[in-house]
């Protein structure tokens, strides 16, 4: 008896979860609606690390000697020697709307500022301190970014935006 009533609870959950796992019914009673999904058309190739070469960066960013140089598919960063040495970052994204940058920006309580480069559409922001700005420029449906960071012994004479912006200028000239 206890066999069979084992058997029968085995049964009844096996055909249990069977029926859980099928449609429920026709697929078409149901149907979702989603808008048509964008698809992003590419904006011009900005070169690797935005066409800027190191010398570029180094003389720009003010970073003396490089100590660092991380570059990959998306992007690159440059290192002053040092301990808390300057720091200049490019990086470049495909497909990603900058109003969702812009947002990031404006959530960490910064209050970006709206610019212009060779005709090309942007913000840039700097933290209160001024010692790290992010510059961003639109390019279709994509973006790049270059920020730079004075880093912690910076004498502060040097304006970060002001270096992003002349690197921002090279690329936006130099655009494939």
């Amino acid at each position: 008896m206890r066999r069979m009533t084992s058997a029968i609870v085995t049964g009844t959950a096996i055909a249990a979860l069977l029926t859980a796992c099928g449609s429920g019914g026709d697929s078409n009673d149901n149907p979702s609606v989603r808008p048509p999904m964008k698809v992003a058309a590419l904006g011009p190739f900005v070169g690797e690390c935005g066409g800027v070469t190191d010398d570029e960066v180094r003389d720009i960013g003010g970073l003396g000697q490089i100590s660092a140089t991380y570059k990959n598919s998306v992007g690159c960063n440059w290192q002053a020697s040092g301990i808390g040495g300057a720091s200049v970052t490019f990086a470049s994204y495909r497909g990603s709307p900058l109003g969702r940058e812009r947002a990031w920006v404006t959530a960490q309580g910064r209050n970006p500022e709206t610019i212009d480069v060779g005709g090309h559409s942007g913000f840039q922001d700097a933290t209160a301190n001024g010692d790290i700005c992010d510059l961003a420029v639109q390019l279709g449906d994509d973006f790049f970014e270059w920020s730079t960071s004075s880093g912690l012994f910076s004498s502060g004479n040097a304006d970060p935006c002001a270096k992003n912006r002349k690197l921002a200028e090279l690329t936006v000239q130099r655009l494939k």
